[in-house]
């Protein structure tokens, strides 16, 4: 029981760290310690007194460290306000998560511009930090550097953190170059053979790598006589597949043609990463890439990835379920295009910037208003489909924007085995939502939303918008164990704060 505390009070105490964008150099000195004592106090291998606790949490001006704040994080969320003014959209979450495993491409130092400051985007540094890795926040910790060692130690894998990630899996395109065998944590669930799974195998088989998995790890295999001699068919188009068979071929000594390949945001962004980095991508936002590999790459690079649709997507859902007149400023109209179609189906009232470019230079972006608008069902179902369709990541917020609409909409999420069940869980809100099979719902409007305290669903955006429908009901509504939301969105209640919500976060004694 000890140890389980001392684990736990070692996480949060990293955790803040990496918040404030401290090495733990920056606070061994500011403790007076040194800094192989801040590592065994973080992984909870020391005994670790009151009076440094509190220490520390004054040197990190951290409250996550004081006494008392060592459970989950829960939201206590005051309801039936209006939203109003304007809010910036972060960069992409996806995106970042890519460039970072890009980063192992780069012998060179990477800087990447306004990072997403989740929780996985944490667990993907703690990973890289592990096996050599360089990272630091610069810029008033808005700014992230990378340098890597000349050798990884993969031996030293933060096996823990790479299990809390299924990004990792986008280690594996980078690291058939770097070495001839390695091993790889996998999160659990995520056995080969699977659908998620077996795509990236095919597309990673044709640059030599070969796979077993055992006891939850990848041991990986690359025998280098084994090259691709004709185009990469994709049998499924993933992103996060599409990701790999770029990264495997970016340092690929020859042309590689990926066909069946993602268009999608994070995507773009990764080819306009590897085209910093020196290496040629033809065909970028179309289905068929070729890429122009360099078996070396040496530079250092700047880049500043996009914003992220599927955040502004939120922000909007929040606007329309609590008919509030809102501003989303730097929304990539590019990849919510179809989803705005929809709205203006359904009845939206709403105007829009004309375009102007990201901190890329190459993605477009708008600002939006949203005001309070009557929205009918739309006549058609919801469903996603790659990009340039409906995102698969913004289906669930048509689960909270029909049901605050007139008459019934289905939403047909068939990507995914269980997410549209997570869906009902509105129904404990005073939702109508009734569920067909695991990927079909049907959604009664309009709704009078009412409070209510549970747990945070497990998959990411149905949790968003739990939050979002207790955000419409009047009274005082808890959601319980939000790490969920921290792993895609970065201090989302505070912000949410700042347009009008009334949103506290709290822990357990």
């Amino acid at each position: 029981m000890a140890d389980d505390y001392l684990v736990r009070i070692g996480k949060l105490i990293r955790d803040a760290r990496q918040h404030r964008g401290w090495t733990q150099s920056q606070l061994a000195e500011a403790l007076g310690t040194s800094q192989s004592a801040v590592n065994r106090i973080e992984r909870g291998n020391q005994n670790i007194s009151l009076e440094m606790i509190a220490r520390i949490g004054e040197a990190l001006e951290s409250e996550i460290v004081s006494l008392g704040y060592a459970g989950p994080m829960h939201l206590r969320v005051v309801g039936g306000r209006r939203l109003s003014g304007a809010i910036d959209v972060k960069t992409s979450k996806n995106a970042c998560v890519a460039l970072l495993c890009a980063s192992l491409l780069n012998k060179g130092r990477t800087v990447l511009r306004r990072v997403a400051r989740i929780e996985e985007v944490y667990r993907l540094l703690e990973v890289l930090n592990s096996i050599g890795v360089r990272t630091r926040w610069i810029n008033e910790g808005v700014d992230l550097e990378i340098v890597p060692p000349a050798e990884l130690d993969m031996a030293a894998i933060d096996a823990d953190a790479a299990r809390r990630t299924r990004s990792i899996i986008m280690f594996l395109g980078p690291l058939l170059h770097r070495m001839d065998a390695f091993k790889l944590p996998y999160a659990g669930g995520c056995d080969l053979g699977t659908r998620t799974i077996e795509p990236h195998m095919i597309a990673l088989r044709r640059f030599g790598l070969d796979i077993a998995a055992t006891e939850g790890l990848y041991h990986a295999q690359v025998d280098r006589s084994i090259s691709p001699d004709r185009p990469i068919v994709l049998t499924e188009r993933g992103d996060t597949v599409t990701e790999n068979a770029l990264l495997a071929a970016a340092r690929h000594d020859g042309v590689t043609v990926i066909r069946n390949a993602s268009s999608n945001y994070m995507v773009q962004d990764l080819c306009f990463f590897l085209e910093a980095l020196g290496v040629k991508v033809e065909g970028i936002g179309t289905t068929t890439l070729t890429v122009h590999g360099m078996p070396t790459i040496d530079v250092d690079v700047d880049y500043s990835p996009s914003e992220d649709p599927v955040e502004a997507m939120s922000l909007l859902a929040a606007a329309v379920v609590t008919e509030s007149e809102l501003t989303v400023r730097r929304v990539p109209i590019e990849f919510l295009e179809i989803e705005l179609a929809v709205l203006e189906e359904m009845g939206l009232d709403h105007d829009r910037t004309p375009e102007y470019f990201a901190d890329n230079g190459r993605t477009r972006l708008v600002d939006l208003t949203v005001r309070p608008s009557k929205l009918e069902a739309p006549i058609d179902k919801i469903h996603p489909m790659p990009f340039p369709g409906l995102n698969i990541d913004n289906v669930p917020f048509f689960a909270a924007i029909a049901a605050s609409a007139q008459g019934q909409t289905l939403i047909h999420d068939w990507v995914y085995d269980n997410r549209a069940i997570y869906l009902t869980d509105l129904n404990r809100l005073g939702g109508r939502l009734q569920l067909l099979d695991p990927h079909r719902v049907l959604v009664e409007g309009p709704t009078r939303w009412r409070a209510a305290e549970m747990m945070c669903p497990p998959a990411l955006r149905p949790a968003v918008v739990v939050l979002l429908a207790m955000m419409a009901a009047e009274g005082t509504s808890v959601l319980r164990n939000v790490y969920v939301i921290n792993r895609g969105y970065e201090d989302l209640a505070e912000r949410l704060n700042s347009i009008g919500a009334q949103i506290e976060i709290f822990r357990d004694i």
